[in-house]
C-alpha cells in the first residue's frame, strides 16, 4: 500500500453499497485515523459533498498519474 496523503485522492477497491459507492469511485483524504484507517469525503461533479467515509486502508489505494478520472450517475 503507498501512502496517502492528507487531502490527497483515494480510490475505493470496493464497493460501499450503504453509501452508493463504488470500487473505482475517488475521494478526499480528509483525515489519516491511524495505520489502518482513513477517511474519505466523496463528491458529486458539482462539488457537493456526497458522503464523509471511515474506511480501512485496504479498502483504499492512491490514484496512479497514468489513470484518468472519470464520471458515472449516482
Amino acid at each position: 500500500m503507498t501512502k496517502l496523503d492528507l487531502f490527497g485522492l483515494a480510490v475505493l477497491t470496493r464497493d460501499v453499497p450503504e453509501h452508493d459507492l463504488r470500487a473505482g469511485d475517488v475521494g478526499t483524504v480528509v483525515e489519516l485515523l491511524d495505520s489502518t484507517g482513513v477517511i474519505l469525503e466523496f463528491r458529486d461533479a458539482a462539488g457537493d459533498t456526497r458522503a464523509v467515509v471511515a474506511l480501512k486502508l485496504a479498502d483504499v489505494r492512491r490514484g496512479q498519474p497514468h489513470e484518468m478520472l472519470s464520471v458515472r450517475s449516482a
